[in-house]
């Protein structure tokens, strides 16, 4: 796509955007009583709001043009944080993390593909230079310290010695049976050919009888061919099969990663031009206009003050610097206008910036012609008006000191006896301010002062508290929507959420926060997410996919890995300020708890005494009131017997709990599909996927993976053009693992129903007592 292409899809998607900022203020102070009616609005925006942020994120990563790149950014931003807010409402509304809008997409026409949510590329993209550099640093320490990654991510299981004996002798005599097998095969079939020579002595005499014979199995197999081909083409109209080649990349799909790469590039340039362009518009400006706008200041202060003294008769008090100086003198007019405005906002935090960002694009570049930026290059006016602005800011905290002493003076001359109060009025203010501050100061206790960032972050790695972030992107927790979630629970029955369910959560509650400042900020604070489930259904996977997309540090507080370190009370104290520490400095940062439930245990195993795992279990609590709006750290727990813990405090640690379900048909039909062909399986008829995806019910990703890569050897990867995969190849090998039964699904179902959101949820399914429901939350609150 051409900058034009673009331009005009930035225009479409701005215009979409004002229409909903227009609609939507009405729609909410319409007073309703009816929920289906009030959960439909706010889908409905939802689903409208998730489509803008869609088009914006694929325009601000694709324009060139600086300037417009910062308010799409600022747009983005925006629409980020009110997505996050109208779930945040839904939540609250329906009682539960997951929604279905099947009937509202429905009726806007569109997929649950465009349902899904894009990670903005720009989170790993402008801090790419300090992640490389982080990841450096990391395992230049392991290195140093002697720690192998590899040996991490793939432990070597010992053997006793009569084990490998035995295995080394099962090996060889397979070998030698191998070798006897093929001499045998050699002397056949030289016995097979001396007979054959003899039996072909003779000459066969009825020569059409075999060449009609030949002509027969020649005809069969030829329209078996064709038939077959036939059938395949049937299929392929009917949308049954994909078409040929249709999993090989096209060559325009390879040129047009190359033209993102060209872009990108320019992007960048251009991001350096406009950077300089600031610097040095701004100096030509200050020796331009700098002396003009030093005069046309002091004319316009002169004259306030003869207009008070002629008012009231003596000369006024300036501002302060703290109150905005000369500023604040000619800004009284737009403070009251801002006000009124203010009283017909939304209460959301985000629609005013959305809303100044549509009026600066109406204002500046709606109807501008760009006929002459044909390269998207920077537009020195603007930069001039802005950097005016700023110069004038400057210069006006200069002209500030002489008007103060031009004031004093001609104080000095007309009314001296006023003067002497005022200055000492200022002077017990001042001393006042100064006394607040020193007592704030006093509060702060750093416990490593005397340390630096540097030293902390390598004690943490060699301590095997602060670990590598496997490379996961989100994309890879491989899943499929649920088409039946509005149904069932038309009818009174909660459905399990679906895989892709999960993976929005994980972007809206997980990944968005901590990439963007400005919407982690402003929007409703997630502090910590816990993720349950049985084991093998990707919980781990989750965890490195926020640190991978969002560049953040991981951190490993499970009770197994900080078991022996830091002992003591004063130790414990010292680990916790250094791990929080290096994450507010070193933020975005992921603190991952594995097997979280053991810290709240109900009863501590005997086996399990010596390590303590319910160390953490009385300061975790202080650590999230300790966690702002600005630092953005996620503390993450995963479990898969959270019915081990203590219900109350694990829920009062755990602001998000997200039940990560098993695969249901759907999900494992796109899963062995897709991981086979990432093994390098070949995909062809003979290989029932269908099949594969009903008998295999209950066994997770985990299960599927393991499966996959034990048939996919390397031997079995060349055979494939002779013996295509078979679904029996794959059931064969996955009968001697243990699926995840109903029970124990239904297990979590129950410890879920427990919680607080799941208390609610059940008291609004059994009578409308949604409002009680609701009541009863906020007073725990």
């Amino acid at each position: 796509m051409s900058n034009t292409m673009y331009n005009k899809m930035w225009h479409q998607t701005q215009e979409a955007l004002g229409a909903l900022l227009d609609k939507e203020p009405q729609k909410m102070v319409e007073p309703q009583r009816n929920q289906v009616f009030i959960f439909q609005t706010l889908a409905t925006f939802y689903i409208k709001y998730v489509q803008i942020f869609r088009n914006l994120e694929n325009v601000y990563d694709q324009i060139v043009h600086p300037q417009k790149r910062i308010l799409i950014r600022k747009v983005l931003d925006g629409v980020m944080g009110r997505i996050l807010e109208l779930k945040n409402e839904m939540v609250e509304l329906e009682l539960t993390e997951f929604h279905y809008f099947d009937d509202i997409l429905q009726d806007l026409k569109l997929a649950p593909q465009q349902l899904d949510i894009p990670i903005p590329k720009y989170f790993l993209k402008e801090k790419l230079e300090v992640i490389k550099g982080r990841e450096k640093i990391l395992a230049q320490i392991l290195a140093d310290s002697g720690i192998d990654t590899s040996e991490m991510k793939f432990p070597v299981k010992s053997m006793p010695f009569d084990q490998a004996v035995k295995l080394i002798q099962i090996a060889e005599r397979a070998r030698q049976g191998r070798l006897r097998a093929l001499f045998m095969k050699q002397i056949y079939l030289q016995e097979y050919r001396a007979k054959q020579s003899k039996t072909l002595g003779k000459k066969v005499t009825d020569s059409w009888a075999a060449a009609l014979c030949i002509q027969k199995v020649w005809r069969r197999f030829h329209q078996c061919k064709k038939t077959e081909k036939l059938r395949e083409e049937e299929m392929i109209f009917l949308g049954m099969n994909p078409p040929p080649l249709f999993n090989e990349v096209s060559a325009t799909v390879i040129q047009a990663e190359k033209v993102d790469r060209l872009r990108n590039e320019v992007q960048m340039k251009h991001e350096e031009d406009y950077r300089e362009a600031l610097v040095t518009i701004k100096n030509d400006l200050k020796l331009i206009e700098g002396l003009d706008i030093k005069e046309n200041l002091q004319d316009q202060i002169r004259h306030w003050f003869i207009e008070c003294r002629n008012l009231t008769g003596t000369f006024p008090d300036y501002p302060d610097i703290e109150e905005g100086g000369s500023a604040i003198i000619f800004s009284n007019k737009t403070i009251q206008q801002e006000e009124d405005e203010k009283w017909k906002m939304s209460p959301s935090l985000f629609l005013p910036a959305m809303k100044e960002g549509c009026n600066a694009y109406k204002e500046i570049w709606m109807n501008k012609d760009e006929s002459w930026n044909f390269s998207q290059d920077f537009d020195p006016e603007l930069i001039k008006e802005e950097k005016r602005k700023e110069l004038e800011s400057e210069i006006r905290v200069q002209v500030d000191e002489l008007m103060r002493q031009e004031l004093k003076n001609l104080k000095l001359a007309v009314d001296r006896e006023r003067e002497h109060p005022a200055k000492v009025g200022k002077k017990k203010k001042k001393g006042k301010k100064g006394k607040k501050k020193e007592k704030k100061t006093k509060k702060d206790k750093d416990l490593t002062a005397d340390r630096t960032i540097e030293s902390l972050y390598k004690e943490l790695v060699e301590e095997g508290l602060l670990i590598q972030a496997l490379k996961v992107n989100l994309s890879d927790y491989i899943g499929e929507y649920s088409y039946l979630g509005t149904t069932l629970r038309q009818v009174s029955i909660e459905p399990m959420p679906s895989l892709l369910d999960v993976r929005q959560l994980i972007t809206l509650y997980g990944i968005w926060p901590l990439g963007s400042a400005a919407v982690h900020e402003k929007a409703p604070l997630v502090k910590s997410l816990l993720l349950a489930g049985p084991s093998g259904v990707g919980k781990k996977m989750l965890v490195h996919a926020i640190c991978t997309e969002t560049g953040a540090n991981l951190f490993n507080l499970s009770s197994s890995n900080i078991a022996g370190k830091y002992p003591g009370k004063n130790g414990l104290q010292m680990m916790l300020h250094a791990v929080f520490k290096v994450a507010r400095q070193l933020q975005p940062s992921v603190v991952w708890i594995e097997d979280t439930e053991k810290t709240f245990y109900k009863k501590v195993p005997n086996a399990e005494k010596t390590n303590e795992p319910k160390r953490l279990k009385r300061h975790l609590p202080q650590i999230l009131k300790l966690l702002k709006p600005d630092d953005r750290i996620l503390i993450v727990g995963t479990t898969r017997r959270p019915f081990d813990a203590e219900l109350q405090p694990f829920c009062r640690v755990y602001q998000k709990i997200i039940l990560v379900p098993r695969p249901d048909y759907a999900s494992r039909y796109v899963l062995w599909k897709q991981i086979i062909e990432r093994n390098g399986g070949v995909l062809t008829s003979a290989l029932n996927v269908s099949c594969l995806a009903k008998v295999t019910d209950g066994f997770t990703q985990g299960h599927i993976v393991k499966v996959v890569k034990a048939v996919l050897t390397d031997q079995r990867i060349r055979r494939q053009i002779h013996k295509p995969l078979t679904a029996v190849e794959f059931i064969t090998a996955i009968t001697s693992m243990d699926p995840v039964y109903k029970e124990e699904e239904e297990s979590f179902k129950n410890w879920y129903a427990k919680t607080p959101l799941g208390k609610k949820r059940a008291l609004a399914i059994t009578g409308g007592s949604t409002e009680k429901a609701k009541d009863k939350g906020k007073r725990k609150e």
